[in-house]
């Protein structure tokens, strides 16, 4: 059925919400990136549906929803391409950043990718404990809901600081603006390289 207007198309589009399954356990579909000489961890929350929901290709990875802004920030500062994986996980080995989820699997209590309609049911705890036992690397939370996840099950790390959340709903900053502040907060490549 096509609206032929904009009350039928909100009337169609409740429908579908209505009829999608709900309490659907969604697991985490990508696995932690550790670089060898890691230096810092980028600590996220769960991906956005659009990795969870559909099945993935090449060019999904951690921050794959389309409206993120977290590759563009990373373009920005290390001026960079980042439009697939293996350009994605090349600059973090270059630059010694790991990345993972604090959230391993969860119910979308509403159909949006906010850290807020996330009913957490497993953590991404045994991963994250090997991570920091083995590395200690400096971590990085995207959002004050990670953080705050993170500290119930490692109150104890201390190596801790927080970046400007990409999302776009984050907007106080200008793209601009978060990318100085990340580029203060991660490795320089110099360093590495």
């Amino acid at each position: 059925m096509i609206p032929s207007n904009w009350r039928d198309f909100f009337i169609v589009e409740k429908y579908i919400r209505l009829m999608m399954p709900k309490n659907v356990i969604e697991t985490h579909p990508f696995e932690a990136f550790i670089p060898k000489d890691i230096k810092c961890l980028i600590v996220g929350s769960f991906p956005g549906k659009e990795q969870t929901q559909a099945k993935p290709d090449e060019t999904h990875w951690f921050y794959g929803a389309p409206r993120n802004q977290l590759w563009k920030i990373l373009e920005i500062v290390y001026k960079r391409e980042l439009k697939n994986r293996q350009q994605k996980q090349k600059l973090f080995e270059d630059a010694g950043i790991g990345i993972v989820d604090v959230i391993k699997s969860c119910i979308r209590k509403e159909e949006t990718n906010l850290d807020e309609n996330l009913d957490i049911k497993e953590y991404n705890k045994e991963v994250i404990e090997r991570i920091l036992e083995h590395h200690q690397p400096n971590v990085l939370f995207t959002s004050r809901f990670v953080e705050k996840e993170f500290k119930k099950l490692f109150p104890g790390y201390k190596n801790t600081d927080i970046l400007p959340s990409p999302s776009p709903r984050y907007f106080k900053l200008r793209i601009e603006d978060k990318a100085k502040i990340y580029k203060a907060k991660l490795p320089k490549l110099s360093e590495i390289l």
